[in-house]
């Protein structure tokens, strides 16, 4: 059977043989929140580990029904995880001690080498997962793991970017969800940090990474991993139903991050066009887990192992 025919019935079927086999593993039973979920190899041997983290406020459940990723992990001996880390869009120490837990957790439940990690997420997911392997590159001695690859969903890789994007949002007034969402977000970043205005310094720390930057930012402990991007480039479509310009699109900011590390001589940085997005409940969205090509993600994992 040809590879591709034999890889395309894998996902096809995969999904039966893989969705039951979510487990749940509770970390501390005095905190309900402090727990990953995962999907085993069908195979049993564990040759690399996929670590997910979902959106803004999202538990780890949100993952799975939106991206076929762990269906065809389960069957490249891929292990996946979700992770929820709550109502976070960049790293702190609560998220460091959760991840750290969760991932000795893995590395002693699995019997995984600690090199073997890739991380990605969506959205503030992968803002998240950008800035963790940022930071495992800088002090790999806070980590229990060493990473082979990093990538993110359509995240907002710039949170002074993203601060202006909010900013725009709100003048615009025509998406009250979009609305909603700036006013939430921006209260949250200004009580825990403040404005870009006001406080810089902590919006350049805190980012993955930061357009205004003279030189080389956070993004300099990413040039000797692979990275990758993934944004459906439908402009057209925000335009029409968003009124959303490429100035208000996450995929500016992270083509310029991306631009930058190849001319740090990151070769492996990549900037990804996905496919048309699609929410779970068949509704045509541009923010989506489903802009990635799983099997070719899997596939480009597995070259990195």
């Amino acid at each position: 059977m040809p590879k591709c025919i034999f890889t395309y019935l894998l996902l096809i079927f995969s999904p039966l043989v893989c969705s039951q086999s979510i487990e749940k593993f509770v970390l501390d039973d005095k905190d309900s929140s402090l727990y990953y979920l995962a999907v085993k190899p069908l195979s049993g041997e564990i040759k690399g580990v996929l670590v997910l983290l979902p959106g803004f406020g999202e538990q780890a459940e949100a993952i799975f029904p939106e991206t076929k990723l762990h269906n065809v992990g389960c069957v490249n001996n891929i292990l996946t995880i979700g992770i929820g880390v709550g109502n976070k869009i960049y790293v702190d120490k609560a998220v460091i001690t959760k991840i750290n837990l969760v991932l000795n957790d893995i590395l002693k439940r699995f019997k995984v080498k600690s090199n073997s990690f890739v991380i990605g997420g969506f959205s503030a997911g992968g803002t998240i997962c950008l800035r963790l392997a940022e930071l495992m590159n800088e002090s790999p001695q806070n980590f229990p793991i060493s990473l082979k690859g990093v990538f993110a969903v359509d995240s907002p890789v710039d949170l002074v970017g993203l601060w202006s994007y909010f900013d725009r949002e709100i003048a615009k007034n025509f998406s009250q969800v979009g609305m909603a969402e700036a006013k939430f977000v921006q209260e949250m970043m200004k009580k825990e940090f403040g404005t870009p205005q006001t406080n810089l310094e902590n919006y350049m720390q805190l980012s993955p990474f930061y357009a205004g930057q003279k030189g080389s930012g956070n993004e300099q402990f990413l040039k000797n991993i692979a990275v990758r991007v993934y944004h459906d480039i439908d402009v057209a479509w925000q335009l029409q139903t968003r009124r959303r310009s490429l100035y208000d699109s996450n995929q500016l900011n992270s083509s310029e991050m991306i631009n930058r590390l190849l001319l740090l001589g990151n070769e492996r940085a990549e900037f990804v066009q996905g496919k048309t997005g699609y929410r779970s409940n068949g509704a045509r969205h541009t923010h989506a887990w489903s802009i990635i090509d799983e099997i070719e993600l899997v596939q480009w994992m597995k070259n990195l192992l």
